[in-house]
């Protein structure tokens, strides 16, 4: 694997466990606001990670996710789903990275 997939791969796992610790503070604490605060300082924090590791094409596509409308009052199922919303993208982008093997990056 080349070592800038493996920078890649360092780096969304970084992200990922950072992710889950806010994750875990916040169904601790039940603050949701809070959480949602500290969720916004990380994907910040993320976005210029992936830019830096990955490649630009990375750090634009990962800003602009934005988690889908919310109909109900549940205000920690909401969270969990903001979670799920930035999660799932770079799981994804992980397994991508993994199986790029020995082949360049695109769009960097």
């Amino acid at each position: 694997m080349p070592q800038d997939a493996q920078k890649g791969l360092a780096v969304i796992q970084q992200q990922l466990k950072e992710l889950d610790r806010i994750s875990q503070d916040t169904m601790e604490t039940l603050n949701t606001a809070s959480g949602m605060e500290r969720v916004a300082k990380w994907k910040a924090k993320t976005v210029i990670a992936l830019t830096e590791a990955v490649d630009q094409k990375a750090g634009q596509d990962f800003s602009r996710i934005q988690p889908g409308p919310s109909f109900t009052n549940d205000l920690v199922e909401e969270f969990t789903d903001l979670i799920d919303c930035f999660k799932i993208p770079l799981t994804a982008l992980s397994k991508t990275l993994s199986q790029a093997g020995s082949r360049p990056l695109s769009g960097g």
